[in-house]
């Protein structure tokens, strides 16, 4: 009697640690993750004018350039305008996905989740928070309260700020834009050395409104260095955090789109300039692929999954067009074309070339439309092939999508055909 009542006793002594563990796990998250979206900013930009602020935090970590626009002169070519940027920021694919083509995002496409429903998935009881200087970007992209994205809400929101007339009145110089941004960034600070927000979203306009205005010019210098010095408060208080509350802080800043290689006022083409933007991260961590090729903005959801410990469900990371900049990655621009009567299949490897990489097919998007896609396994090969070709027969249907995956990397692609 007394044996069973000891193993009873250490049974419930168990479970106890166990539940506490999974209460831990949704309610208290040492990694915390902040990324700034500063609007407009060429790479050329950064890099050849004044940003004492952004240096500290390469030097700490890293920069890269990178890009926005998807595949040039593909099926998920994106056109380089704001609101655009940022959905393909926050959900981790391009326009052909995540369906917002311009700044009034008429119907953005909630069956590709954000990092917001996916951090809320998993922890509920986690903090987010949007220092935003405009309010579509909570509303509209992160979709907060809405029954398409399971009224996902964000903890701590300053907002709509452009809205207020009276505090901040408009004018054509666009002061109050630049206003905004410095409370923006006050609030960003304050909350998140007071409250330390588990994932916040800072984004600030000033800069891509100076490029409209003036272009290529001295003011866009001087709201470069001004959005400098705003990100430089923020990542003070995260310092603050890392210093005092022995947290692990990812610091993600970078740009939604680049600018017309004519004079800096205009974007929204596929030139190279309006597509060349740069990541600056406090990361000392950074792969392979980040260290010498050039990420994409897509790139950045799966790094913050990764940091935050996300596990996300296969059949949402089959659909990202990005891959983590932090975790290792084995092959990127992954490539398919229709000869006659085969399918070509090419990619660049990273990762060891002796990894097999398995290719699966599906003749489905139902993923789209908020369904699944079966996919099958047709064949593997060796990475260091870099191709792979499958013979179409009479009569069967084009496959609609195809993944490769190896351990570490999952890449897709759709099959555009003419005929």
């Amino acid at each position: 009697m007394h044996l069973k009542k000891t193993v009873l006793l250490i049974t419930l002594f168990a479970s106890i640690i166990n539940l506490n563990a999974q209460l831990q796990k949704t309610t208290s998250i040492k990694q915390k993750v902040v990324f700034i979206i500063v609007d407009g900013i060429a790479y050329d930009m950064i890099v050849n004018n004044p940003s004492p602020r952004l240096d500290e935090i390469a030097g700490e970590g890293s920069i890269t350039q990178a890009y926005v626009g998807g595949l040039k002169e593909g099926y998920s070519e994106t056109p380089t305008i704001s609101a655009v940027g940022y959905n393909s920021l926050l959900t981790g694919v391009w326009a052909n996905k995540h369906n917002v083509w311009g700044n009034s995002i008429k119907d953005p496409n909630y069956n590709y989740p954000t990092i917001f429903r996916l951090f809320k998935d998993q922890y509920p009881n986690g903090k987010t928070a949007v220092f935003s200087t405009w309010l579509d970007n909570r509303t509209k992209l992160i979709g907060e309260g809405l029954d398409q994205t399971r009224a996902v809400e964000v903890d701590y929101k300053f907002d709509g700020y452009e809205l207020d007339t009276i505090r901040f009145p408009h004018d054509a110089k666009r002061e109050y834009i630049k206003n905004i941004d410095a409370l923006v960034a006050k609030e960003a600070a304050f909350t998140i050395k007071t409250q330390a927000p588990d994932l916040s979203w800072v984004y600030l306009e000033y800069s891509d409104d100076m490029g409209h205005g003036y272009g290529d010019s001295p003011q866009l210098t001087a709201a470069i260095k001004y959005e400098d010095s705003l990100i430089g408060s923020i990542y003070d208080a995260v310092k603050f955090r890392e210093q005092s509350h022995q947290e692990d802080w990812l610091f993600l800043v970078t740009t939604d789109h680049g600018r017309s290689p004519k004079d800096g006022k205009h974007h929204g083409g596929q030139t190279d300039r309006e597509r060349s933007t740069w990541i600056v991260t406090n990361s000392k961590n950074t792969n392979t692929y980040f260290d010498t090729q050039i990420p994409a903005i897509v790139d950045l959801l799966p790094t913050m999954t990764s940091f935050l410990n996300l596990d996300v469900a296969k059949d949402i990371r089959s659909e990202w067009d990005g891959v983590s900049l932090i975790d290792p990655v084995d092959f990127i621009n992954v490539q398919a074309e229709v000869l006659d009567n085969r399918l070509h299949l090419e990619w660049e490897t990273l990762g060891n070339k002796n990894t097999q990489v398995s290719i699966l097919i599906t003749n489905t998007n139902d993923k789209k439309l908020g369904g699944k896609d079966n996919y099958t396994k047709i064949g593997q090969t060796s990475l260091g092939s870099e191709r792979f070709d499958i013979v179409l027969k009479k009569g069967k249907k084009l496959p609609v999508k195809i993944l490769l995956q190896t351990e570490n990397t999952t890449q897709n692609v759709w099959i555009i055909s003419n005929n």
